[in-house]
């Protein structure tokens, strides 16, 4: 789920639906994605896989959406073959009034169900319910959520996968011997005090800045930063840089980190992924980093925070406060961090 400002009422569902790859951060299929209203603006977006049941397992999701208490919504079913298959109607149609059950049972309008075969420029919706309504999309490439992204320096996916790339593991050899080192490391590390942490602030920092500008990533300084996250010291100042003028660099190693830490130490660059992509209004990235860490986490307390946050619609601005406690903990320790940003409108 993330959240949007949208420049345009809900009465144009081609410009609707071709704002939603902006949202998401991706251009969905087989999807069913709602949208909340808040005071006449887009509020929360969800989206979930259509499957052949999906009609019997909406009261979930319908919780879930509840959780934003929003003024109404409007769902959207994603489906390039089913849009075109006349035999299909029928199931949308069921699926239309189990939505619209399940959210009268918690007080919400379902405002409009749109069936579209494709989200981009002149593909076909039509509503779910033979209303009659049809039109075209808009394109999605021009709408204003668009180009708000991209000036906001957030890139638009074409499929989900392209998404889930940016944390997914691809050298299992690596993370093996990754492993069997920070298990050697961790064993050698002496009692913990300000000093260390100050240091292993200060290497992740420098480390930072060397891979955003392409230096590669040595096992010896993966390693080392792994065992650095288990320090809470350490963790709880890292989450600072996501306001600060470097928030670009420090990102850029997590994601990298997410990409080659094995479990469990993996979970805290996760964390830090999703709270610099959330922070900056990229809801997307926040969300597949939150659904990595919450499934590997065994309870990890900012990764369930975090993504109940997400999930609840919390917007960028409010969660950008918990970096307050990263300075304070940097103050205690004598940590010189870069100073904060300044934070315009986002697309997020």
């Amino acid at each position: 789920m993330t959240t949007s400002q949208p420049d345009f009422m809900f009465n144009r569902p081609g410009a609707l639906i071709a704002a939603l790859p902006a949202v998401l951060g991706f251009i969905p299929e087989k999807s069913l994605v709602l949208v909340t209203l808040d005071r006449g603006e887009m509020g929360a977006v969800m989206r979930v896989d259509l499957s052949p049941r999906l009609a019997d397992t909406v009261d979930g999701i319908a919780e879930v959406m509840a959780a934003v208490r929003p003024d109404a919504v409007i769902a959207v079913i994603v489906d390039a073959d089913g849009a075109l298959c006349p035999g299909c109607a029928e199931d949308f149609r069921e699926l239309s009034r189990a939505l619209t059950d399940m959210f009268a049972l918690q007080q919400i309008t379902l405002l409009a169900v749109h069936v579209v075969d494709r989200i981009a420029a002149g593909g076909s919706w039509h509503c779910a319910d033979i209303c009659g309504a049809r039109g075209t999309v808009d394109d999605p490439l021009s709408s204003p959520l668009a180009m708000a992204a991209v000036l906001d320096g957030r890139r638009l996916y074409a499929r989900r996968e392209e998404l889930l790339e940016v944390i997914e593991v691809t050298d299992t050899a690596r993370v093996q011997r990754l492993a069997r080192r920070i298990r050697k490391q961790l064993k050698m590390r002496t009692e913990r005090d300000d000093e260390s942490a100050r240091r292993d602030v200060e290497m992740a920092i420098a480390v930072a800045e060397r891979v955003r500008d392409g230096a590669a990533l040595a096992d010896a300084e993966a390693a080392e930063l792994a065992c650095a996250l288990t320090d809470i010291n350490v963790r709880d100042t890292l989450f600072a840089l996501a306001v600060g003028e470097k928030a670009a660099e420090a990102e850029t190693l997590w994601a990298l980190l997410s990409r080659v830490l094995p479990e469990p130490w993996r979970v805290e660059a996760l964390v830090l992924l999703a709270f610099s992509a959330y922070a900056r209004g990229d809801g997307p990235l926040a969300g597949v980093a939150l659904e990595a860490a919450v499934r590997n986490s065994g309870g990890h307390r900012m990764a369930s925070m975090l993504d109940t946050a997400l999930r609840s619609g919390l917007r960028p601005a409010d969660i950008r406060e918990l970096a307050d406690s990263g300075y304070r903990v940097a103050d205690r320790l004598g940590i010189s961090l870069p100073p904060r940003r300044v934070f315009g409108r986002r697309a997020g």
